[in-house]
């Protein structure tokens, strides 16, 4: 039995929004009925309920904008292939974390790790290779799957609901940024430990993600490794101490404890911002798998960490 988490009513079968996560009773359900934060994602002129037709027509000549997206040789209209990405960008960053993997290996087998390093890797010794502030985010450790596997099962069940909170776009900028910050934030810590290292992974990103549920949703029921349920504050609590402590001994071995607690903070930092400027109605209970990211990796001082 589940509780509405509009009027509070007990349902023996309740309704899930799909929009916002939340749990509702039969009158209660509809989105509009219960002030669903996936209502502002509908209001896209270029999306479902666009009929086609430019406002400019009735002035005898269609608009600039809308004549070049004519010209365009693929149709990006709500039908089109590229309707997919629309409220889709957890699964769009997962599917380019597997692409990106792939490319890993062929370049490595074009021109070993070297290639690879120069690609994909964000070091103290080239911070100005300016392409992997972007690539390393998406790039996971090439000896292993264990890596980027973890990562994406922590993406994959709390990024969705993150981007219904806050919309497709803003997770996006969520997830860029603070991949970029969080890679910077380890090589940051290494120079300034006099120790050269490099950085590659997801879980700066995948941290803030956990970061901004933990503001919104502190009591939310988190199955740790698909066994321990834990509440995600206390997930989130155990990584920045554990994060803390390595960063402060320089321990941790391969494991990039600053990328961690950068991206934890700035998802915390954000996720009290929502907070305190969005009307946000969290569900009272949402059961996830996986844990707090995915740590460790090959390297060590002079290596790459993996994040």
């Amino acid at each position: 039995m589940a509780t509405c988490d509009v009027c509070g009513k007990k349902e023996n079968m309740p309704y899930n929004c799909r929009h916002c996560g939340g749990t509702y009773c039969s009158e209660h359900r509809l989105p509009e009925n219960h002030s669903c934060s996936g209502l502002q994602n509908w209001n896209d002129p270029s999306g479902v309920f666009d009929s086609g037709f430019d406002d400019s027509v009735q002035n005898g000549e269609r608009s600039t904008a809308s004549s070049l997206m004519d010209k365009l040789p693929v149709d990006t209209g709500a039908g089109g292939p590229l309707a997919y990405f629309r409220g889709n960008a957890t699964y769009t960053f997962l599917a380019l974390m597997w692409i990106t993997f792939l490319f890993q290996w062929i370049a490595i087998l074009i021109g070993g790790m070297s290639l690879h390093s120069t690609l994909f890797t964000l070091s103290t010794e080239n911070p100005e290779y300016v392409w992997t502030w972007f690539t390393s985010i998406f790039a996971h450790s090439p000896i292993g799957i264990f890596h980027i596997v973890f990562n994406s099962i922590v993406i994959f069940f709390f990024g969705p609901l993150v981007e219904r909170y806050v919309g497709s776009k803003k997770f996006a900028i969520l997830f860029i940024v603070s991949g970029v910050l969080a890679g910077f934030g380890q090589i940051g810590i290494s120079a300034a430990q006099g120790v050269p290292s490099s950085v590659l992974g997801a879980s700066g990103a995948a941290l803030a993600i956990m970061g901004v549920l933990t503001v919104l949703n502190p009591n939310l029921k988190v199955y740790l490794y698909f066994i321990l349920p834990v509440p995600i504050w206390l997930l989130a609590v155990g990584t920045a101490v554990i994060s803390v402590f390595f960063i402060g001994t320089g321990g941790g071995g391969t494991i990039a404890h600053g990328a961690h607690l950068v991206g934890l903070v700035i998802g915390l930092g954000y996720g009290e911002y929502i907070k305190r400027t969005k009307n946000i109605r969290t569900p009272n209970q949402f059961q996830l798998g996986g844990g707090p990211g995915g740590p460790g990796g090959p390297g060590g001082p002079g290596g790459r960490r993996r994040f």
